[in-house]
């Protein structure tokens, strides 16, 4: 069996969660999914889990952060292109996100934050190949070697 990622996040309305994710196009997982919490399926083995702030309570000791006023943590996706990106990013804010700041052009990397209802923070983003193959810095040092 290959690894699963499930990354929880609180939610303080969990059908308007689900409506938020299910605009992404990520689907739904019934069996996964009661009152408490939903489970959305992002890729093949990567899952989000949105969960009622009382319910994820019962899995840590800590302090549950609330997402509108604090970062806990950034989950980034990536896309095949600039353009998908983009299209994901349009499809957050459609659905009820919002964008807390420009989109990042580094040249070998693209990418635009988004935050789902709650304000959990997303980041989608497209790496070129060869700077994922080379590493940032030797991919840029052979795009400065062309100027």
């Amino acid at each position: 069996m290959s690894t699963q990622v499930f990354i929880s996040l609180p939610t303080n309305d969990l059908n308007r969660s689900k409506a938020f994710f299910e605009g992404l196009g990520w689907q739904i997982q019934p069996n996964f999914t009661d009152e408490n919490a939903a489970c959305i399926l992002v890729d093949e083995n990567i899952y989000v889990m949105v969960l009622t702030p009382t319910f994820l309570a019962t899995f840590t000791d800590k302090p549950i952060v609330d997402p509108a006023t604090a970062i806990q943590v950034q989950t980034a996706v990536s896309r095949e292109s600039r353009a998908a990106v983009d299209e994901l990013t349009e499809r957050a804010l459609a659905s009820g996100g919002k964008e807390p700041r420009p989109a990042q052009d580094l040249g070998f990397m693209y990418s635009r934050d988004f935050e789902d209802p709650d304000g959990n923070h997303f980041s989608a983003m497209w790496m070129d190949p060869k700077a994922v193959e080379q590493g940032p810095e030797a991919f840029m040092a052979g795009q400065n070697e062309g100027a």
